[in-house]
């Protein structure tokens, strides 16, 4: 329970020690002890002596009176336990016959009285497990345990949760638990730690820690018994607040299903308390509508429900409540976004040359600088256009410029007219700039057309009129499979996380035709899943399922599987145990697929939560697995296995103090044990195109120096193989995002991954690392990206590249510009790379930096729809070269974008300037007295922009906040009690 006892302990057992000496030394006759004890400790040893004596007469006059002195006695030196008191430490050789009177005696009173004693005494006495202390308590009818003193208690709550977990053991066992009485003291009575006498005796203790600043205490005591569901009725307004933080941030470190039921005591606390804006986050968390509800229920201000509605509005959430729909449906965040751009001075549209540089560049050879266009790099342009001015609604370069769309050819113009609609997102005047290019010939600027629609309507619903699902439903059956695919894709979108039954109705048929190509029938399921994401929906997975069964197996060796299998991963989002029932079934299906169908989905249901089981199972499945070779017995396999397996740890072992400071920096030159890749700047970029060239030109042909078929055959043997590796990679991520020390861990691991991992595994180790610091720019990981960034293996440097975009996506970083600047430079003369550049570029520079694609908010409330959108596109980047040629599914990246800004109004809904601090966010859980939630601030005046990591309070007191956290839009009041500082 904490280092007191354990010091306690180590005292208690030196004390026994001086003890079995001392009477050693009596036995000898000598008067060792007598010489060492002053006169006044020789009287109280007298004292004590002579009232135990009187206890063994038989006078039971005298009992009651002596009783009542021995407890003076111990009470007068209890106070503190910085070593064993006098009293205890005299009284301990006498502890087994006091025990002996007890059990001779018949007076119940005068029994519970010397229980009382017996039970301190047993502290320093009893340290053989047989929890002397609680049981003596609960015989004494545990009256009066506070005057006892703290540390007495804390003894009792320790020996209560041990005590407990043993008669769990027991029930399981099915052995008696009254055994340890009767041999202790040769007791004729049954004595038995009954859950009822426990609780009862906890429920004592619970109060009086609470009253002591023990809340941490009493919270892990009730965890100890599973009795977390009683505390709501001992917290009042002094102590709520240190032990609902306290229990939320004890969730991830716990298991199902008590992490769900301390989220749900947290959530009855607040909502008792009526704090609205933290039980609604803790709703949120729950993914539970009807509590969501009953926190607006809960009050009947329209502007408390107008701040909890905008809360919500940044879920993207389903939730309808009809006084303030308008504001869950972000009607009015392009309002406050403009404001935002005005106040920050940015509304001047930037080009993506202000990003590129390339001024800056002294080679000659990147095409921006030279006016050698080519379709490829102005489709990136759009791609960074479309990021950089992304909800300003204007630019420089494709609104009222049809000319620009076609300098780009084939599928790139669907892009670049859809990046129109990233430029007028949550902007309803984005369909008035769209839809000349409806009626155009050319079939992908209308499917462009229909992905913009989609995009600028993101997450934006007002109420009875959805624009994109009229304009959108009748093209999702066009025979023209580019515009009815862009057309589903506008729809999911557009309608993620709604929940829209309209949309379900549309699609369901189209995603369960399985004559249909196997790619409208992933995109539809896909979408259906991003709409419906974590709802379980079991309509949807039996469309999903069905394709599993009834696709050929030549469709299934296809890429566009992957976005079927991530459907069902989405719709099972943060949905833990209930992905069982799936997992059962897809198990039955034979075929190799499915042990890649179960990482993903198992991923995708425990994303955030930190579980070290999953993923400690993800790292086995990472393992390399020793193969069996033609003409070897059993036993050598075995033994290849193990000595294969020994290598590995003493490998990890080695590099496991490697990197302190960076645990990824030792992979820096992971490759060059076969002399494979040169350090980052010193190979001249033209020779590293060529030898590209010529790796490309062999995986084009499949030819590898043994005749054509040879990559033809390996591919089909090991597609499934190659999921399952990047699926257990990227998973690792997932579940490590919700827990900052599983963070720091996932990175050691990728660290290691890309020293043993087999190409497979290193291409999605980068994405991994972006997941994990995702919109957190860390030095150490985006340097480590870097390095990666150069490796032999063009889909190696390509994911680096985007996951070093993914780390300082909004951020404007300087140094992460300048190395992706320098990346432009380097791979000018490899299409491929330098679009993906390029595109990191855009994403760093998101909004001009208003922007964040970060998955977790101040209150730590995973965003299920922004994680689905990000896992899109990693997963379709599990084959770069896929995802380039299939680029319109980037803009799945529209739906996790959110600006990340302070806004605050007042009751009128006005907008409002306030001077707030911002600083980096310091955990304060467990904390004595009230320290400050932020340090290394800045004081700036609303509106403001808050990065990740950071958090924000109010200067003064003139304003009362609606909110607990001062993020997003935050409605403040005038506080009355107010007095201006001279």
């Amino acid at each position: 329970m904490s280092d007191n006892v354990e010091k306690q302990t180590e005292e208690v057992h030196d004390e026994k020690v001086v003890a079995a000496k001392e009477q050693s030394a009596k036995k000898k006759g000598n008067s060792v002890e007598e010489e060492q004890l002053s006169e006044e400790d020789q009287k109280l040893k007298t004292d004590l002596e002579l009232l135990v004596d009187r206890l063994k007469e038989n006078d039971s006059e005298l009992y009651e009176l002596s009783l009542n002195q021995l407890k003076e006695f111990i009470k007068k030196s209890t106070s503190s336990m910085t070593a064993v008191p006098k009293p205890l430490k005299f009284l301990r050789p006498s502890y087994p016959s006091l025990c002996g009177i007890y059990d001779s005696w018949t007076d119940d009173s005068l029994k519970a009285s010397l229980a009382e004693i017996l039970s301190v005494l047993a502290m320093t006495y009893s340290d053989n497990n047989k929890h002397d202390s609680l049981r003596f308590a609960l015989l004494s009818g545990a009256k009066n345990i506070e005057s006892w003193g703290h540390e007495y208690i804390r003894h009792l709550a320790l020996e209560i949760g041990e005590t407990y977990n043993d008669q769990i053991e027991k029930e399981g066992s099915g052995s008696n638990s009254e055994e340890d009485f009767s041999e202790r003291t040769g007791s004729k009575e049954d004595f038995e730690f009954s859950k009822g006498s426990i609780l009862r005796l906890c429920l004592d203790i619970v109060p009086y820690f609470l009253k002591h600043n023990g809340e941490t205490e009493a919270v892990d005591l009730l965890l100890e018994i599973e009795a977390i569901d009683k505390l709501p009725q001992y917290v009042d307004e002094n102590t709520f607040e240190r032990v609902c933080q306290y229990m939320v941030a004890c969730v991830p470190l716990l298991p199902p299903p008590e992490d769900v039921s301390f989220l749900q005591t947290a959530y009855s606390i607040y909502l008792s308390e009526s704090q609205l804006t933290e039980a609604l986050s803790l709703a949120i968390r729950l993914d539970d509508e009807s509590l969501v509800r009953s926190v607006f229920d809960a009050t009947s201000d329209p502007i408390v429900q107008k701040q909890l509605a905008y809360n919500l509005s940044f879920q993207k959430s389903s939730f309808e409540y009809e006084s303030v729909q308008d504001i869950i449906g972000n009607t009015k965040l392009s309002e406050h976004f403009l404001y935002l751009a005005k106040e920050l001075n940015l509304t001047v549209p930037k080009v993506p040359e202000d990003v590129y540089k390339s001024h800056l560049d002294s080679s000659k050879s990147v095409f921006s600088g030279t006016g050698l266009d080519s379709a490829q790099q102005n489709l990136a342009a759009a791609f960074v256009n479309g990021f950089l001015n992304l909800g300003y609604c204007n630019d420089k370069m494709v609104v009222d410029n049809d000319n620009w769309i076609y300098k780009t050819k084939g599928d790139g113009m669907t892009s670049s007219v859809a990046s129109i609609g990233s430029i007028y997102q949550w902007n309803l005047d984005g369909l008035q700039q769209l839809d000349k290019y409806l009626y155009v010939e050319e079939p992908e600027v209308k499917a462009g057309a229909l992905l913009g629609i989609g995009i600028s309507t993101c997450g934006v619903h007002d109420g009875d009129v959805e624009p994109a699902l009229l304009l959108l439903q009748d093209y999702v059956t066009n025979p023209n499979t580019k515009i009815s695919s862009a057309a589903i894709l506008g729809l999911g979108i557009a309608f993620a996380g709604s929940k829209n039954d309209e949309v379900l109705g549309l699609l369901l048929p189209i995603a369960a035709d399985t004559s249909l190509p196997i790619e409208t029938s992933a995109i539809t399921s896909l979408v259906l899943a991003q709409t419906f994401v974590g709802t379980c929906n079991g309509d949807i997975t039996a469309v999903i399922m069905d394709n599993f069964l009834e696709r050929s197996g030549a469709d299934l060796k296809t890429e566009w599987v992957r976005f079927l299998t991530l459907a069902l991963g989405v719709l099972y989002m943060g949905q833990g145990e209930q992905v069982d029932d799936v997992l059962e079934t897809i198990s039955a299906i034979e075929h190799p697929i499915t042990s890649a169908i179960e990482v993903l989905v198992s991923a995708c249901a425990y994303a955030g939560t930190g579980d070290v089981l999953l993923i400690q199972d993800l790292l086995h499945r990472l393992t390399p697995k020793a193969t069996k070779k033609e003409g070897e017995d059993d036993e050598n396999e075995e033994e290849e296995q193990e000595a294969q397996a020994n290598a590995i740890s003493e490998f990890l072992a080695g590099h496991e103090n490697a990197t302190e400071e960076d645990p990824v920096a030792s992979t820096s030159d992971s490759r060059n044990i076969d002399g494979e890749n040169d350090s980052a700047g010193n190979v001249e970029s033209e020779t590293i195109t060529e030898e590209k060239k010529e790796e490309e030109l062999v995986n084009e042909n499949g030819i590898d120096g043994e005749g054509e078929d040879v990559k033809d055959d390996n591919e089909d043997d090991s597609s499934v193989v190659v999921d399952e590796l990047s699926y257990a990679v990227l998973g690792i991520a997932m579940i490590a995002l919700g827990e900052n020390i599983g963070k720091e861990m996932s990175l050691r691991h990728f660290g290691h991954l890309m020293h043993y991992g087999n190409e497979h595994i290193r291409s999605m180790v980068p994405l991994a690392m972006g997941l994990v610091s995702i919109a957190d720019p860390q030095m150490k990981v985006f340097d480590t990206l870097s390095r990666f960034s150069h490796d032999a293996d063009l889909n190696v440097s390509m994911n680096s590249i985007f996951a070093m975009g993914m780390c300082g996506a909004g951020t404007n970083n300087a140094r992460l510009a300048q190395l992706l600047r320098q990346l432009a430079s380097y791979y000018s003369r490899e299409q491929d790379a330098l679009f993906v550049t390029r595109f990191a570029q855009g994403l760093v520079h998101l909004g001009k930096g208003t922007m964040t694609i970060d998955v977790f908010n101040d209150a730590d409330v995973l965003n299920k729809v922004s994680l689905a959108s990000i896992l899109t596109v990693l997963v379709g980047l599990v084959s770069p070269s896929f995802m380039l040629k299939n680029h319109q599914l980037f803009y799945m990246l529209n739906s996790a974008v959110r600006p990340k800004f302070i806004l605050t109004l007042n009751e009128e809904g006005e907008p409002i300037k306030v001077n707030v601090r911002v600083g980096q966010a310091v955990d304060t859980v467990g904390q004595a007295g009230k320290p400050k939630t932020i340090t290394g601030w800045i004081t700036q005046s609303t509106p403001v922009l808050l990065n990740h990591g950071e958090r924000a309070e109010l200067e003064t007191d003139e304003y009362l906040s609606y909110a607990s956290h001062i993020e997003g839009v935050v409605i403040l009041k005038k506080n009355p009690n107010y007095e201006k500082e001279e």
